[in-house]
C-alpha cells in the first residue's frame, strides 16, 4: 500500500473515535497490551511522562515536549486528535513521522492488527511507541485519547503522572459527575509514581487522593508550588510572571501561546518540570525551561491554541469544544469584546456535546454564523442555529466551513473580530 492507500484503511477498517464518536471506544487493555508484546514491548525503552485532564491537556503536553527539547533530550510526543495530518499525532523533536514509516508499520504489522481487532486509537499509540523507540528517544510525553483507566497508552510506567484538570465531558463514557470522571482519569495513577494534579477541586481532590493511596504513591498539586502573578499579551508573545511559593523565586516568562487561559497549562507545567528535575533522572535548567515555554507552540507545531489567523479584521480560532473548556474561551471574547467594532463567531459543534449547556456561555452580544464541519458526527447547522435562537443567540446559518468564513470576511471591517471555533472540526477546516 502507498500512502494514501494505508491513511484510508487505518481510517476505514479500524474505528477511529475522531470519525464515528463513541462507537469507536474499545476499553480494555488486552489488545494493547498484546499488540505491544508482539512489538518488543518498545514503551519500556524510554522514559514517558503521561498527561491526562478534560482540557489543557494537549497544551501542557506540547510544552513538557518543548522544555525538555531545550534541555537537549530527544524527544517523542504523542497526541490526539490531529488538525490536518494524521501524522501530527506523533513527533519526534518537533517533526512528523514520515509517511513512509506510517506506511511500513501498517505492512509489517497488518495481520497482527485485524487479528487482535485493535481500534484505530490503540493501533495509533502502539505506532506512537514503536517509532520512539526506533528513533533513539530519550523521553516521551504521552497524551491519553479518552478518560484513563482503560485508555490504550495506560500500559505505560512513567516517569510522573499529570491530570491538568476534570470536567464534565464524555459523561456517556466516563460518567455524568466530576468524580465519576476524576476515578476514570485516576487511573492512569501508578504505583509509587506520583500524580500532579493540574487545577485542585474539593468536588474531586479526595478521588486522586483514595487512588494514590491505594497504590502507594501520592499527589502534587501543581497550585501549590507555583502560582501566575501576571499576565497580558504583547504583540505575538504572552508575558506571564509566575512565582515559586516555596521560595518567592519568581520568573518572567514569554509564551507563544497567546489564550490567556493559558496561564493554568503554565502553571502545571511549571511544576512537572520542577519534578522531573529534582525527583527523577532527568536535569532541566532553567535556560531550557525558559526558552521551552517560550518556544512550546513553534518547537512543536502546536495549532488551533487562540491561533491568530489574519489581523485587520483579526481572525483567530481555538479548539475548545466542551463547555469546561469554552466557558475560558468565552469569558475572553466578551472582555474583548468592546475592543472591536463587532465580533463575528463561525461556530460549529459535534452532535454528542451537550448544547444545551453550552449555547448560554456564548457571548450575547456576537454575530453568529453556524455551520456544521464535512463529518458525521456534526450537529446540522440548521438545528444548531435553531436551538441557539432559543438561547438568545442572533446569526444565520451556512452549512459549510469554508462558506462561513468567507461570509464572515464578507461581513466584516477593519475594525470587527471573527471568531472560528467549537468543534476540532470546523478549526480544522479553516487550517
Amino acid at each position: 500500500m502507498n500512502y494514501s492507500q494505508t491513511i484510508d484503511f487505518l481510517f476505514n477498517s479500524l474505528t477511529s473515535f475522531q470519525q464515528v464518536g463513541a462507537d469507536a471506544y474499545k476499553p480494555g487493555l488486552d489488545r494493547i497490551t498484546e499488540f505491544c508484546r508482539r512489538l518488543g514491548n518498545p514503551q519500556r525503552n524510554f522514559y514517558s511522562i503521561h498527561v491526562a485532564g478534560t482540557n489543557g491537556k494537549g497544551s501542557v503536553s506540547h510544552i513538557l515536549a518543548s522544555v525538555l527539547q531545550q534541555a537537549g533530550y530527544r524527544v517523542g510526543l504523542f497526541t490526539s486528535p490531529h488538525l490536518k495530518d494524521f501524522r501530527e499525532r506523533i513527533r519526534v523533536d518537533g517533526e512528523m513521522i514520515s509517511k513512509q514509516k506510517v506506511v511500513n508499520f501498517v505492512d509489517k504489522n497488518f495481520d497482527s492488527m485485524q487479528q487482535l481487532g485493535l481500534s484505530f486509537f490503540e493501533m495509533t499509540a502502539a505506532m506512537a511507541f514503536d517509532y520512539f523507540d526506533q528513533s533513539d528517544v530519550e523521553v516521551a510525553v504521552i497524551e491519553t485519547g479518552l478518560g484513563g483507566r482503560l485508555d490504550a497508552t495506560n500500559i505505560i510506567i512513567p516517569l510522573l503522572s499529570i491530570v491538568t484538570n476534570i470536567g464534565l465531558d464524555h459523561t456517556d463514557l466516563l460518567g455524568d459527575t466530576l468524580q465519576q470522571i476524576a476515578s476514570e482519569k485516576a487511573g492512569i495513577i501508578k504505583k509509587s509514581v506520583p500524580l500532579l494534579l493540574g487545577e485542585s477541586s474539593d468536588q474531586y481532590d479526595a478521588v486522586f487522593e483514595q487512588r494514590a493511596a491505594e497504590v502507594k504513591s501520592r499527589v502534587i498539586y501543581a497550585q501549590q508550588l507555583f502560582r501566575c502573578l501576571s499576565h497580558c499579551v504583547e504583540g505575538d508573545l504572552q508575558c506571564m510572571k509566575i512565582e515559586r511559593i516555596n521560595d518567592g523565586h519568581q520568573y518572567d516568562l514569554k509564551i507563544d501561546l497567546l489564550g490567556d487561559y493559558q496561564y493554568n497549562n503554565v502553571i502545571t507545567a511549571s511544576a512537572a518540570v520542577h519534578y522531573l528535575h529534582s525527583s527523577t533522572p532527568l536535569t532541566i535548567s532553567r535556560r531550557a525551561f525558559v526558552e521551552g515555554l517560550e518556544l512550546a507552540a513553534r518547537t512543536t507545531n502546536l495549532a488551533g491554541r487562540w491561533q491568530i489567523l489574519s489581523r485587520s479584521p483579526l481572525v483567530v480560532c481555538d479548539t475548545g469544544h466542551n463547555a469546561h473548556g469554552l466557558r475560558l474561551v468565552c469569558d475572553k471574547l466578551c472582555r474583548m469584546a468592546s475592543d472591536f467594532t463587532r465580533q463575528i463567531c463561525v461556530v460549529g459543534f459535534v452532535r454528542e456535546k451537550n448544547i444545551d449547556e453550552i449555547l448560554p456561555l456564548l457571548p450575547k452580544q456576537a454575530y453568529y454564523i453556524f455551520t456544521q464541519a464535512n463529518v458525521s458526527r456534526a450537529l446540522p447547522a440548521d438545528e444548531l442555529s435553531q436551538k441557539a435562537a432559543e438561547a438568545g443567540l442572533i446569526g444565520e446559518v451556512v452549512p459549510t466551513v469554508e462558506g462561513a468564513l468567507v461570509k464572515a470576511r464578507e461581513m466584516a471591517v477593519s475594525t470587527d473580530m471573527i471568531f472560528v471555533g467549537g468543534s476540532n472540526f470546523v478549526v480544522a477546516e479553516v487550517l
